[in-house]
């Protein structure tokens, strides 16, 4: 596999090259004393090193802790101290907020950003040292190797924190028996085959672009990781690097279709063979136009970090039943639960339980076994959403159990809004959800990014959902808000909207 590469921007590194690079930071790991089974946080953006230290953690026997570099003081600082980091990987533009951030000082690596990422970010050409650790003057004096052990840990992954703070997700190793059959739902549900060009576009540090990096290491698929996520960049790099495969998010495929249509006829996207999505619903307009533009080459898949993939979907199933995020794959299986425990029947909503089977490891989080204990029912696990079957076994996703509004008695759900709200001419985004109400418990509100160059006012937007949708679905609450907390992939922080109608 000497050929295989990874690219990043305009750097290239083989992988027989990075797989040595993390050999020799598992054994610096082990000199600054991190031990096995310690926690090494990776406060970094995308690049190479990214996936290169993420291995070299799990080749010391630890256990990599990608973290959400936005965050910042008390909420980054609990991450850090909740896992229990024995050392870091920062970015050395972020190792001043991170060194703040720590309650007890810990062993810090800075790693110099790249040309590519400077550029995304728009970050100085120098950036001035904080500690004594550079990695590569300090790579650059360690000569042994650390060989890989039989069960190598994996990535503990934080959760968004829809309620409550984040929780690690402390995953058992793959047994042998297990990583096999893992790797086979994994690149099925990816819409992965061997030999294929992949492109990870989203930010390492969410569990489906780490797990897609770090398992197209493993298979030796040629990798381009994006610095940063941008719908022109993103073309640009699929023409150019002839990119087979890659992973998004809805978001993605919104911004892709509002550029223009010159750009995207001009746009050569021949290459792709595969595409996957996953994360969050996917409007099916949105949807519907993707196919048109790409064919049937889009596939998409529904689990959580805690469960891994358990549903799966192509294009011609999709097609078939419109809106579904797939069935359960083999080995798999889905059911509807109502408050009760009872199974709901065909068509009836409820919440979603999965069952990954035996392949999958099992898992706790962090601190908090009774929080996972609180979420099984007889072998089944809920991540926290709600919706329904159809008589063909396809799942169907309303909204998040706690994103669901109940307002005077009435049960109403965001994401339906959100899916109607996203396709209207001059929207960018939208986030609807509850806030307070005196006389009906919770009303709608509705924060909607429109492009600056639209005439598109509240009034307009209330009136667009009463003509289309049932007038219980009319937000009583818009603003036009382009200052929207979203995560590098797009994707909207709404939990941090959401709290400011409910601090007092």
């Amino acid at each position: 596999m000497t050929d295989v590469m990874i690219h990043c921007g305009d750097r290239s590194r083989s992988r027989d090259e990075a797989l040595d690079r993390a050999a020799r930071v598992a054994a610096g790991l082990g000199k600054l004393g991190v031990q096995p089974g310690d926690r090494v946080a990776i406060v970094l953006r995308n690049d190479i090193e990214f996936v290169e230290l993420s291995l070299a953690a799990s080749l010391a026997g630890a256990i990599p802790v990608p973290v959400n570099w936005h965050w910042k003081g008390r909420e980054l600082g609990y991450l850090l101290s909740d896992s229990g980091a024995k050392a870091a990987f920062v970015h050395r533009d972020l190792a001043p907020v991170v060194t703040d951030a720590l309650e007890q000082p810990i062993p810090l690596v800075e790693v110099v950003p790249s040309e590519a990422l400077r550029a995304a970010y728009r970050l100085p050409d120098e950036l001035p040292a904080v500690g004594d650790l550079e990695l590569e003057s300090w790579l650059a004096g360690i000569t042994e190797r650390v060989e890989a052990p039989p069960t190598p840990p994996l990535s503990v992954i934080y959760t968004s924190g829809t309620t409550g703070a984040p929780k690690g997700i402390l995953r058992q190793p793959m047994s042998p028996q297990q990583s096999g059959p893992a790797i086979e739902r994994i690149f099925r549900a990816f819409g992965i085959q061997p030999g294929m060009h992949t492109m990870v576009p989203a930010p390492m540090y969410h569990s489906a672009p780490n797990a897609h990096a770090l398992f197209a290491m493993a298979a030796g698929l040629e990798l381009t990781i994006m610095p940063r996520f941008e719908p022109r960049a993103f073309l640009e790099t699929v023409a150019r690097n002839k990119i087979d495969h890659t992973q998004m998010v809805p978001t993605m495929f919104v911004r892709l279709l509002q550029l223009s249509d010159e750009e995207k006829q001009a746009a050569d996207v021949s290459s792709l063979r595969s595409v996957v999505h996953a994360a969050a619903p996917c409007p099916p307009d949105v949807k519907r136009q993707m196919i048109d533009w790409w064919g049937p080459i889009i596939v998409e898949y529904y689990g959580g970090s805690e469960t891994g993939v358990v549903v799966f979907c192509d294009s011609e199933e999709w097609l078939a039943h419109p809106g579904t995020v797939g069935r359960a794959l083999p080995g798999c299986d889905v059911k509807i639960l109502l408050p009760d425990g009872s199974e709901a029947p065909t068509g009836t909503f409820g919440e979603i339980y999965l069952s990954p089977g035996p392949t999958w490891p099992d898992f706790t989080y962090i601190g908090n076994d009774e929080k996972r204990r609180r979420m099984e029912r007889d072998g089944y696990l809920t991540i926290g959403d709600g919706g329904h079957l159809d008589e063909d076994g396809f799942l169907y996703l309303s909204d998040r159990i706690n994103d669901m509004v109940i307002s005077g008695g009435v049960n109403i759900y965001p994401a339906e809004i959100e899916q109607f709200m996203i396709t209207l001419p001059g929207v960018r985004d939208v986030a609807v959800f509850g806030i307070p109400d005196p006389e009906f418990g919770e009303v709608l509100a509705a924060h909607v990014d429109t492009d600056p160059a639209s005439s598109l006012t509240e009034d307009d937007l209330r009136e667009q959902v009463r003509q289309n949708l049932a007038g219980y679905k009319v937000p009583k609450v818009v603003v036009i808000d382009r200052n929207l907390p979203r995560e590098e992939s797009g994707k909207l922080y709404k939990r941090r909207i959401r709290a400011t109608y409910w601090a007092n």
